[in-house]
């Protein structure tokens, strides 16, 4: 019962959120661009995306594929890629990597299988009772779809440690996003949010 809920109130908040994705992610898609979405689920992003890029052409890489995808998706195991190195003008790991229990390791592969840059949006502890407000926010947005939540997330020290790992230039990086509609922002946007793009190494 409490699943289908969740669904449909997370329903307009996760449009709103993609519609803000895609404004921050198309001035980092050359024209003609091939781009791999890690972690895609049914492809809603790659679409949109591609909807207002056109002629950029989005393909996704899931843990499991769900079926009835919007877009190309392959099946991962979760340890290489099955793309060789510099295969896609673009990658994005969108809301991702908290999900994964060695985030520097996948954030090495999507550098691994990008030729120039990949694409950052995830969570950011700082600011008052963050890991409380993330971890509302996180298990709100999955239990509807059974995804499991690790609860680990990133400060900012954090976050620029990992990249300075795979990345030879930030390119954009903002550590206030207002992803959700005003009302929800106040609790659960803004600088609970982190978005970079960068140059791999």
């Amino acid at each position: 019962m409490i699943r289908p809920l969740l669904r449909t109130l997370h329903k307009p908040i996760y449009e709103h959120r993609q519609q803000v994705l895609v404004r921050l992610i198309t001035p980092h898609l050359g024209p003609g661009s091939r781009v791999l979405d890690v972690g895609c689920g049914f492809g809603h992003l790659g679409e949109a995306l591609m909807k207002a890029a056109p002629g950029v052409r989005v393909e996704g890489v899931e843990s499991v594929r769900r079926g009835n995808e919007l877009i190309p998706v392959t099946a991962y195991e979760g340890t290489r890629m099955p793309w060789p190195d510099h295969t896609f003008d673009a990658v994005i790991l969108a809301d991702v990597l908290h999900h994964d229990d060695d985030q520097l390791r996948l954030l090495r592969e999507a550098a691994r299988v990008s030729k120039n840059r990949v694409i950052i949006k995830d969570h950011l502890r700082e600011g008052l009772l963050a890991q409380q407000r993330i971890s509302l926010l996180d298990w709100a947005a999955n239990a509807g779809y059974k995804v499991p939540c690790t609860y680990r997330y990133n400060d900012l020290r954090e976050w620029r440690d990992m990249l300075g790992h795979v990345a030879t230039e930030v390119v954009e990086e903002r550590t206030s996003v207002d992803v959700y509609p005003v009302v929800f922002n106040q609790l659960l946007g803004r600088g609970l949010h982190y978005f970079s793009v960068f140059v791999r190494k």
